[in-house]
């Protein structure tokens, strides 16, 4: 016993000190970088109105979001733990999740999202064809539809549609005789999900338009003369290996914003056929799903839990565009 007692003074000494030493260095860094920060005061005081913000409206909305998602809260009671039965609820007994929701979010962004996205370039570069005093008026009127939102589709698209003989689409049909009487095209669900991608497509140019424009009007125009030196000589020779190539951070941002377009829309459905759900789930998109739990059901943990999935998706799928459009290590 006096041989231990003796030797646990020996043995504690250098794990004693060793943490006393650690302790310090953590202390002296800790003290560094505070008065590193105070130096740096005033550049921290012009970042906090973003910080504030953005913690405000985006940090804490999603963790509050993943918080709640792995709970029963019926927006009345106080959350009760679930822990990850409502993802296991989501993808295994949620049969219209399963059965709508994924396969018509994944034709709608499927279609939408690439074709709005060749779309606005096209017209972006054909728009800064074009003489300064008219450009900004042409991109006025593609930029237009998508400011307009739920209002251009019931002016518009409504009556393009409507399912009796004074609409549009129907009175040519039945002039030319394709019809023999008016198709109820809004809230036929062979339709919706076809007219919801034509709508969609048409309200599209939104910033990612503006965006690409504006990198295409900013490209340095010497680089076009030195590659026609260089054996450019075609339009479309000039487009890839010129105005791409020079623009990648517009493009980058404006495939991001398509692909956040298309994952959130889900109110166009409804618009168009006045009816929610869609008929027979067939414009049944993520965002109609969340707002059925989270407003009309008010399972508010369950619409959570779907929120999350979204917005896992949306940042695999922003990742996968940041590989194939941002900047690369060796450039």
């Amino acid at each position: 016993m006096s041989l231990s007692n003796d030797a646990t003074p020996v043995v504690q000494q250098p794990i004693t000190a060793s943490g006393a030493k650690l302790k310090g260095n953590l202390s002296r860094k800790l003290k560094d970088k505070m008065r590193e920060m105070w130096k740096f005061r005033l550049s921290y005081l012009f970042i906090a109105p973003f910080l504030i913000v953005f913690s405000l409206f985006i940090i804490i909305p999603v963790l509050t979001g993943v918080a709640l998602s792995f709970t029963y809260f019926n927006s009345i009671e106080f959350p009760k733990w679930a822990g990850w039965m409502n993802y296991q609820n989501l993808f295994s007994q949620d049969v219209i999740f399963l059965k709508h929701v994924i396969p018509n979010s994944f034709k709608f962004a499927l279609f939408v999202g690439p074709i709005g996205y060749v779309l606005s370039f096209v017209l972006a570069w054909l728009i800064a064809q074009l003489p300064s005093t008219i450009r900004v008026w042409y991109a006025l009127a593609m930029y237009a539809p998508s400011l307009t939102g739920g209002i251009a589709m019931v002016v518009v698209w409504q009556v393009m549609f409507t399912g009796d003989r004074t609409g549009y689409i129907n009175s040519f049909l039945l002039k030319w005789g394709f019809i023999d009487q008016p198709v109820l095209l809004t809230i036929d669900k062979e339709y919706l999900l076809g007219i919801m991608i034509i709508v969609s497509i048409w309200s599209s140019m939104g910033l990612g338009f503006l965006a690409i424009l504006a990198g295409i009007l900013n490209v340095d125009r010497t680089l076009y003369e030195a590659g026609r030196i260089d054996g450019i000589s075609s339009r479309l020779q000039e487009i890839w290996y010129i105005t791409i190539p020079m623009m990648k951070p517009q493009m980058l941002f404006a495939a991001v914003m398509a692909i956040v377009g298309t994952l959130k829309s889900g109110g166009i459905g409804t618009q168009l056929s006045g009816m929610n759900p869609t008929p027979d789930y067939s414009g049944q998109l993520f965002m109609n799903h969340i707002e059925d739990f989270g407003f009309t059901r008010l399972e508010l943990g369950y619409a959570s839990a779907i929120s999350i999935v979204l917005l896992i998706l949306t940042i695999l799928l922003s990742r996968f565009l940041w590989m194939l459009l941002g900047p690369k290590e060796d450039e």
